[in-house]
């Protein structure tokens, strides 16, 4: 077995929370989401933002804006919609519940291994 291969898909099973959590805090360019995933080591690769910052635009989760910059082109910033705002409420609900599963289904292994 692959641990490592166990470990990337269960960060891609968070990723999509996590983005829209971080969305949620207000406006962000997308590098700086792919710069908090980084920080918090749960980007698998950074190809795979953009693709799931698009599916969540179409599912009407997220909404962007033009912004124009100084340095260059104008820059994308992505901001939740009200829906979206529903939906990260819903996922947070499951995420409690499955950490909560999860701690105590674990609370062996955290006890034998120290």
């Amino acid at each position: 077995m692959n641990v490592e291969n166990a470990q990337a898909q269960m960060r891609k099973g968070v990723l999509e929370y996590c983005i829209l959590a971080i969305i949620n805090e207000g406006e962000i360019y997308p590098t700086d989401v792919i710069n908090r995933l980084k920080e918090s080591n749960l980007l698998v690769a950074e190809g795979t933002v953009y693709p799931l910052l698009n599916r969540l635009k179409t599912m009407e989760l997220l909404s962007y804006k033009w912004v124009e910059s100084n340095s260059g082109p104008p820059r994308k910033y992505y901001q939740l919609t009200d829906n979206g705002r529903l939906f990260l409420t819903e996922l947070n609900k499951t995420w409690q519940e499955l950490a909560h599963a999860v701690s105590i289904n674990t609370k062996s292994l955290n006890t034998t291994q120290q």
